[in-house]
């Protein structure tokens, strides 16, 4: 099956389980065009099929609770139960029982392309080095969050600077265009606002790429004179399952955040098909592009390969066998599949295009 055909396959899935919104669709394919990077973010129903064609080997590597649909802008910040501001992966999706090995290479794979279109000044083997060293580091550690208080202080400089500011966000949040969500998803985003809100408006919002289609409504609400925002999105059973014709597969999204080594958010949760959570100036995805200094990057990377092992901790029962599976690969395992994966990728993307 080619791209094209496979494209249509999945969004036959995707109409049959969801009211798709068509002019988000319409967005996707054209955002797909546009560049590889972006096309990589949008087809994770393609990569689950072409990483068990073009990488056999690594699809047979023990399997655990994976994220899927990992690359390098699935990151971002949030706010935990204490308040402190916490780093890592923040969309878990496509979240399922897959090899180990597809968060690594996808994240690998995410960071050549990204670092192509970018022009970064460095070399892709580094990157997947240290990719692989934040990993096998943090699984022998046991894992650590990325609470951005007292550590981690080029982080929170990113996580913090003039891209996160309130006032921008709250004219952003105000722009969104006024919608009527059905009433279970007015009842969930207003029982997932906190006590004594003041609901000012409901708004639907375009945002992402992989899941450009679905609806997605926030809740735009006041309290004690200032913004609070829900966002609602529909979720769907992981394309992971849909490559493998396995189209009504449990979700495992609350399952894979629940058990990782995490500062939680306790704003974010997966209730009756939707995916609810916070949006805040500080409570958003975090961009290769916005960091203040390039030098930076490998020292990211590293740190998106740590927060990798964090979530596959969750999994313990697998962690001894992944083990041993890292110590037998040869030294370049990640830089051969991930440039094999790009390879294939942009192969797609020239075909789509076409």
């Amino acid at each position: 099956m080619k791209v094209k055909e496979a494209t249509k396959a999945y969004e036959t899935f995707l109409h049959a389980h969801l009211p798709v919104v068509e002019s988000d669709l319409e967005l996707k394919h054209k955002q797909m065009s546009a560049a590889v990077f972006p096309f990589l973010r949008s087809t994770f129903y393609r990569w689950s099929t072409i990483f068990r064609e073009s990488c056999a080997d690594l699809a047979q590597a023990p399997q655990l609770l994976a994220v899927g649909d990992l690359h390098v802008e699935n990151f971002g910040t949030w706010r935990d139960q204490e308040g402190r501001l916490t780093w890592g992966i923040n969309d878990v999706d496509e979240a399922q029982a897959m090899p180990y090995t597809i968060d690594l290479v996808r994240l690998a794979t995410s960071a050549l392309l990204a670092a192509q279109e970018a022009k970064l000044p460095f070399a892709f083997e580094d990157i997947c080095t240290a990719i692989l060293a934040g990993y096998t580091d943090g699984l022998e550690k046991g894992g650590r969050p990325f609470v951005l208080e007292e550590e981690h202080s080029w982080l929170r400089v990113l996580a913090t600077g003039a891209l996160r500011d309130p006032v921008a966000f709250a004219a952003k949040m105000d722009k969104l265009k006024t919608a009527e969500p059905p009433k279970a998803v007015i009842d969930l985003l207003t029982a997932h606002l906190p006590k004594g809100s003041v609901v000012k408006r409901f708004a639907a919002r375009t945002a992402g790429l992989g899941s450009l289609g679905r609806p997605r409504y926030v809740a735009l609400a006041e309290l004690s004179g200032g913004q609070v925002v829900r966002e609602a999105k529909a979720t769907l059973p992981s394309a992971w399952n849909w490559s493998l014709g396995q189209n009504d597969a449990p979700l495992r999204c609350q399952e894979i955040l629940t058990k990782a080594v995490r500062c939680a958010d306790p704003c974010s949760s997966f209730e009756k098909g939707w995916a609810i959570r916070r949006l805040g100036p500080h409570c958003s995805r975090v961009e290769l592009t916005e960091l203040p200094h390039r030098n930076d990057d490998l020292k990211l990377v590293k740190a998106m390969g740590r927060e990798t092992a964090n979530v596959h901790l969750g999994s313990p029962e697998a962690i001894d066998a992944v083990k041993k599976d890292l110590a037998k690969r040869p030294a370049k395992w990640l830089f051969l599949a991930a440039n094999a994966m790009a390879d294939a990728t942009r192969k797609d993307w020239a075909d789509w295009k076409a």
